[in-house]
């Protein structure tokens, strides 16, 4: 998808190598999450498709044809040769937008991720309006133009893939508390310092009224990352990130001379420390566990030392990654959590998170152990599907992708960016 102007454009662009190669085509067009089916024909050389408040077009030099609720277009590609394919959504009371020139389009594409640094500052701001107002009703997420309300709604009407049901827009989990957030926000905003970004007063304003609540509410026990629909508890992952924003905010007015009070951050964030190490860790076992006073494994464990919270070569840390290979990995990908020992609102049973593994593939570099690290990594990166992208979850029965390709939590993509960038280097903690 090019940069929007007034219109959103998805572009794609047949181009032949080598040889001749005939095409067939399909667009299945539907509105309202799949509910509408629009009404098609064929105007000045493109596909029109109307329904309610939609319209769509769809722009190609290749012959196109309706058949039935279906447009279908097929061609022959040969070598050297592009063949471009525009589809356009406007307002249907609108007028019909230009004609997008594809070939432009790909360089605008281009050059607008040349650099990152005003989409870094375009999201820091955009997170600062989301956020904005009483720090208490901080959010596990938000809609794309900052909207709180995510109702979750369920759509009967979409099979799903692989019949993967429910299907639903929205998310529950909007309004639930998770603590890890506080430290997610602090540590992202912290960042952006770091990377030199340009200073906003408003920033630092916000993430002190955040720390504010966070001293008075880091002990109450929360539903945390995975967005657990059981009773609430004390889950490690959590309690480290709450650690995480005290030491950001420290670290900040110590450094960069921000106004706020530093030493009683300090306290608080060695107390916090003090407290998971105390609470989180089971002797017994060796290894962190993922609530408190429990003996169950958790794969946001592995997190710790990419956080700081502890070095990746701790013996505390080395028991960790090895409790969750001996017991939470499936052909040698790394389990959330099992599934039929926790009360998370959910069916017993799923796939292995892709996203763990790369967790696993961090902390071994962490541990030094870069050998277990790279021969991970490999394997992940023979997972990928014909187009380079990785699913949610993997089947290792099935030896197949589940879920969704990409999701706005925790997705493999991203992940995968973390885990293969030279530049991987957990935070430095300041109380170890």
């Amino acid at each position: 998808m090019p940069p929007r102007g007034a219109t959103p454009h998805v572009v794609r662009l047949v181009q032949g190598l080598r040889g001749t190669v005939q095409m067939f085509g399909e667009l299945r067009l539907r509105f309202d999450y799949g509910h509408v089916v629009p009404w098609a024909r064929k105007v000045g050389g493109a596909i029109e498709a109307v329904a309610g408040p939609d319209a769509a077009w769809l722009r190609t030099p290749a012959p196109l044809r309706q058949h039935g609720d279906r447009t279908v277009c097929e061609f022959v590609v040969h070598s050297g040769q592009t063949v471009p394919f525009v589809l356009t959504w406007a307002p249907s009371h609108l007028p019909t937008p230009d004609p997008l020139d594809p070939e432009q389009a790909l360089r605008d594409t281009v050059d607008f991720w040349a650099g990152y640094v005003e989409e870094a500052t375009s999201w820091r701001e955009w997170l600062l309006r989301a956020v904005a107002g009483d720090p208490g009703t901080l959010q596990i997420m938000y809609g794309l133009d900052g909207t709180r309300r995510l109702p979750e709604v369920p759509l009967p009407w979409l099979a799903s893939y692989e019949s993967s049901t429910p299907v639903r827009t929205g998310n529950a989990a909007a309004g639930q508390l998770q603590l890890d957030v506080w430290g997610e926000v602090l540590d992202g905003l912290h960042l952006a310092r770091q990377a030199n970004m340009r200073a906003n007063d408003d920033a630092w304003d916000l993430q002190v009224a955040l720390m504010d609540h966070l001293e008075s509410h880091w002990r109450d026990p929360d539903n945390g990352l995975w967005e657990l629909r059981g009773p609430r508890r004390h889950l490690t992952h959590s309690k480290v990130m709450t650690w995480v924003a005290a030491d950001r905010m420290a670290r900040a007015a110590r450094d960069s001379r921000l106004p706020g009070p530093m030493r009683r951050w300090q306290q608080l964030r060695d107390d916090i420390h003090s407290n998971v190490l105390r609470h989180g860790y089971n002797d017994e076992r060796g290894t962190f566990v993922q609530s408190y006073g429990g003996s169950e494994l958790d794969a946001r464990l592995l997190l710790i030392p990419r956080v700081g919270f502890l070095p990746g070569t701790d013996c505390r840390v080395l028991g960790t990654i090895d409790a969750i290979q001996r017991e939470l990995t499936q052909d040698g990908f790394v389990l959330r959590y099992r599934t039929d020992a926790i009360d998370d609102g959910l069916p017993a049973g799923e796939g292995v998170f892709l996203a763990c593994s790369f967790w696993l593939v961090d902390a071994q570099h962490y541990a030094r152990r870069e050998h277990d690290a790279i021969a991970l990594l490999e394997r992940l990166l023979s997972l990928r599907n014909d187009v380079g992208l990785l699913s949610e979850e993997w089947d290792p029965g099935r030896v197949a992708s589940s879920g969704t390709l990409r999701r706005p939590g925790a997705t493999s993509p991203s992940w995968l960016v973390n885990s293969s960038s030279p530049s991987t280097a957990p935070a430095t903690a300041t109380n170890q």
